[in-house]
């Protein structure tokens, strides 16, 4: 169980809430605002409370401070956002600081500058992490994206301060605890993306957990190859065709189903709208590379969601990016929106490329959860505890 705001007096307290502000920025603006809105809720209660948000965020990889990578464009984006003002302190910890945290009244919200321009984040150093815990009465995490970074904003401030999950943070954490530990079953997996090597670990956490494991994206190629289907020249990884072959005899010995393509969408060149044919899996030409699943595989897959409950996604179906090879993700996407809103099924996806291709296919509104963490989503599928998640452990 994890500490939730439900149990946190923040009135009068100045409450140090982690969010997590890694969005494009074009020209100075900022350009998504999707993360944006998803904290908004937190900060609103908190400050409707009568608590002082001061927010907590890195952005990009600054060796050291350096005004390109600076968060102050993002105070006035926020502030859209909120429809509140937002204040900003050109520094995360220090005098200037503690001087605009001095200068709060219970309800404002202030934030702060980029964590990265001091070294001491990345390394969880304690005397960094003390001097941001001087800022604060009581730690928020709403970041559930950079939960599985051992970092001072993240992890070690939630060891010096009372610590809570925010409520994006309680919605992720909720929505993956009950797919993965108590699931409605039947439980399916999508697992797609280009590379096996990168995805080991969750597919055999995923293979002790799931009933229905669905292959697509590069990987399937390579469970193709392993199963003797020539795949001309697709992207495959044949070093590990020997670890798909026993993922596939795992598999089979504890009666889980494994879904492969049946067909495919082929083209000779890597590029949009490139000239494409569909063809079946052991018919695929030597100088051809399969780009997405064919219009049978399409079916396939809707088929077996329409008998399952529960389906946790990570990972899209083609090279999704390039027209017409996002067809196979936008359509097995849109069945599963249709089945979520239906009430028949419960969807969590997550994964860059995956909240990107649902977006894409405008499912994402409609599925039970949509997480926007790519590294730490994955790890929790893997099984790994994530050091951001662990200090809010009721213990």
């Amino acid at each position: 169980m994890f500490r939730t705001l439900d149990e946190a007096d923040v009135r009068g307290k100045r409450v140090l809430v982690r969010v997590d502000l890694n969005v494009p920025v074009e020209n100075g603006k900022v350009a998504d605002t999707t993360r944006i809105e998803r904290v908004a809720p937190t900060i609103r209660e908190i400050a409707d409370k009568g608590g002082k948000v001061i927010l907590l965020s890195h952005f990009g990889r600054p060796k050291g401070p350096d005004p390109k990578q600076s968060l102050k464009p993002f105070a006035p984006a926020i502030a859209a956002v909120l429809k509140r003002p937002v204040a900003f302190a050109d520094d995360c910890i220090g005098e200037r600081a503690a001087a605009a945290v001095n200068a709060m009244k219970p309800g404002d919200v202030l934030c702060l500058e980029n964590t990265r321009f001091h070294p001491g984040e990345e390394r969880n150093d304690p005397a960094f992490v003390a001097q941001l815990a001087a800022l604060g009465d009581i730690f928020v995490n709403d970041a559930f994206s950079v939960a599985h970074r051992a970092h001072a904003s993240v992890e070690g401030i939630g060891h010096r301060l009372p610590a809570y999950a925010g409520r994006t943070m309680q919605d992720e954490l909720e929505a993956l605890t009950k797919v993965l530990q108590s699931p409605i079953r039947p439980l399916a997996a999508i697992v797609g993306g280009a590379k096996v090597s990168t995805k080991l670990d969750l597919l055999g956490n995923l293979l002790a957990k799931v009933d229905i494991l669905i292959i697509g994206g590069g990987m399937a190629n390579t469970f193709l190859a392993a199963r003797g289907n020539s795949v001309g020249k697709s992207l495959c990884e044949r070093d590990l065709l020997p670890t798909a072959r026993e993922i596939m005899a795992q598999a089979k010995a504890k009666g889980r189903e494994v879904v492969l393509p049946v067909d495919a969408v082929v083209a000779k060149t890597f590029a949009a709208n490139a000239p494409s044919r569909v063809a079946a899996v052991d018919s695929v030409g030597s100088d051809e590379m399969i780009l997405d699943i064919g219009p049978r595989s399409i079916d396939h897959v809707c088929s077996v969601l329409a008998r399952v409950k529960t389906l946790v996604w990570n990972g899209p179906f083609g090279a999704f990016e390039l027209e017409p090879f996002d067809i196979g993700t936008i359509e097995v996407a849109e069945a599963a929106a249709e089945l979520t809103a239906a009430g028949k099924i419960i969807t969590v996806a997550g994964g860059g490329d995956t909240v990107a291709a649902l977006n894409a296919a405008g499912a994402a509104g409609r599925f039970t959860c949509v997480s926007t963490a790519g590294g730490a989503f994955l790890e929790w599928l893997e099984g790994k505890p994530l050091p951001g998640v662990e200090v809010l452990r009721i213990r």
